[in-house]
């Protein structure tokens, strides 16, 4: 595109005109050079002038063109009456993000309090979901899909689950291989000194215990951005966009986001930002009137009229790109005792730093809740589902388990996953989730349920011996009716069962019977046993 120099007022005789470039290069521009009393003939031949760091050199009486080795086309014409020098200006490419320069660091979280009792043996990023995946996989199968490699996992809480499924699916012996890149997980650690002694106190916190190594690794492999990810997320997302619009803006830090509705917003992180997609204003969960000041025209973003009417917040997917040195200077120095991102460390810098909002209007669920978990797995049964694990260009990846084919006898199913390796045997299936290596015997109606299957199997001789036994197997027992509920791993429920909630209880602690009720949702314990003939 050509460009247009001025200089009015500052050397008379001399102005500077954009011009097409009739070699087909896009454009150029001229610089037009007028006898005047000011420029006589002698000043005028050697006259020597530098415009944007070029210099030109003009000589009148040789009529001659200097050549640079910039690449610069400089032509001078001479007439009687005027003199012109046409120069092509230099062309800046844009900076393309690299993946090689980025690493990632997913959060393992907390104690996962809120997605009890699933998180009572497990990390929350280990928790199961859509039958044959995890929650960590989707992190990092996206980083995978977007060529980003280098990848550190913080752990703290019940992470040998977690630490065995990354071992198994995500190294260079087998599973994925990442070629000159990592994965490693960096479990909290004692370290000299006092403040050494302490668990991670959050996010932000955990992040900062690492910076040693994070610092040293970034110097050693030229890393100039980091990712900062959550382990509990549902969504699909090109990280390489995102971070394409954090070097286009200039951004020292950018927030991935979503636009949201009123019913949701107040659980959130909000943000209000500019007409360029600068981040004014964040502010974590706000309530009441606080809330209703975050509202924002969302059609900045890009939504239209009737979206942006229905969706007058933007929420912050707690998804990060840091370039590494103000990542470095804000945990070290500017904000040494701030825990987490969300509610101290993005607040405070959008005072002083370049926070921009990336906008993400896809399918995005943070999977906190067990609402929010038992929503998000029926939600991928139904039609059309929200969120597709089929996809060949961007697969979400999991453990190679390699399990024989589901085997179904005589069964209705309707609207429902049934992953591999079960046994199906005249039963009904609506609206549900079955796992790998579930075992539903005769007569059993399971509905809006999300079954996460077992580890192992047991073979016909050892389930024909512990019925003799008057003992339950792995999996669902003859003629048993279950109804809006989750059935953690290897779970054995006896024939005759009855699972549906019928007093609408809210909340039920009931670990001594292998089940609580949250949200109105019946969870049914890891490893547990409802004996035959039990009502819930």
């Amino acid at each position: 595109m050509a460009g247009t120099l001025h200089m009015a007022g500052s050397i008379p005789g001399l102005s500077v005109n954009s011009q097409a470039d009739q070699r087909g290069r896009g454009g150029g521009a001229s610089i037009t050079i007028a006898p005047s009393a000011i420029f006589g003939d002698r000043v005028l031949s050697s006259l020597k002038t530098e415009v944007l760091g070029d210099k030109f050199v003009g000589d009148r009486r040789k009529g001659s063109e200097k050549k640079r080795k910039n690449g610069a086309v400089v032509s001078l014409l001479t007439d009687v009456s005027k003199e012109i020098l046409t120069v092509q200006m230099p062309r800046f490419e844009k900076t393309h993000a690299d993946p090689k320069t980025v690493c990632s660091i997913i959060l393992g979280g907390g104690a996962g309090t809120r997605l009890f009792p699933l998180t009572r043996r497990r990390a929350k990023p280990a928790v199961p979901i859509g039958g044959c995946y995890r929650l960590i996989d989707v992190p990092m199968s996206n980083c995978i899909n977007s060529g980003i490699n280098k990848i550190f996992i913080l752990t703290q809480f019940n992470s040998q689950s977690l630490n065995r499924h990354l071992a198994q699916t995500y190294s260079f012996g087998n599973g994925v291989n990442f070629g000159d890149g990592f994965v490693e997980p960096l479990a909290a650690t004692q370290r000299p000194g006092e403040d050494g002694k302490k668990w991670f106190q959050g996010p932000a916190d955990a992040v900062r215990q690492f910076t040693w190594l994070f610092e040293d690794y970034a110097k050693n492999k030229r890393i100039e951005h980091f990712l900062i990810l959550s382990g509990d997320h549902l969504y699909r997302m090109d990280y390489m966009d995102f971070i394409q619009k954090h070097i286009d803006t200039g951004a020292d830090i950018t927030i991935s986001c979503v636009p949201i509705d009123d019913s949701r917003a107040s659980d959130y992180g909000l943000m209000k930002i500019d007409d360029r997609g600068r981040v004014l204003y964040f502010s974590e969960k706000p309530k009441g009137v606080d809330l209703k000041a975050m509202e924002v025209d969302t059609t900045i973003l890009g939504l239209s009229p009737q979206e942006a009417k229905k969706k007058p917040y933007i929420a912050s997917m707690g998804i990060y790109v840091f370039r590494t040195d103000i990542l470095l200077k804000l945990l070290r120095w500017r904000y040494p005792t701030a825990n987490d991102f969300g509610s101290e460390i993005i607040p405070a810098s959008t005072k002083e730093y370049n926070v921009q909002a990336y906008l993400f209007n896809d399918y995005w669920e943070d999977i906190g809740t067990i609402k929010s978990f038992f929503d998000a797995n029926l939600a991928l049964a139904a039609q059309p589902p929200k969120f597709l694990f089929y996809d060949p260009m961007k697969p979400i990846f999991t453990s190679p388990c390699f399990l024989p084919p589901t085997k179904i006898e005589r069964c209705r199913v309707l609207d429902s996953i049934i992953s591999h390796g079960c046994f199906l045997r005249e039963c009904s299936v609506e609206h549900s989730v079955v796992g790998i290596r579930s075992r539903l015997e005769y007569g059993v109606e399971l509905k809006e349920t999300m079954m996460m299957g077992a580890d192992n199997y047991e073979t016909e001789a050892e389930i024909a011996s512990l019925l003799a036994e008057g003992k339950v197997p792995i999996g669902v027992g003859e003629n048993t009716k279950i109804r809006n509920c989750i059935i953690d791993k290897n779970a054995r429920i006896g024939k005759n069962v009855v699972i549906v909630n019928t007093d609408n209880v809210e909340e039920a602690e009931r670990p001594s019977e292998g089940y609580y009720i949250r949200s109105g949702i019946t969870v049914i314990l890891k490893n547990s046993i409802i004996k035959d003939g039990t009502v819930i």
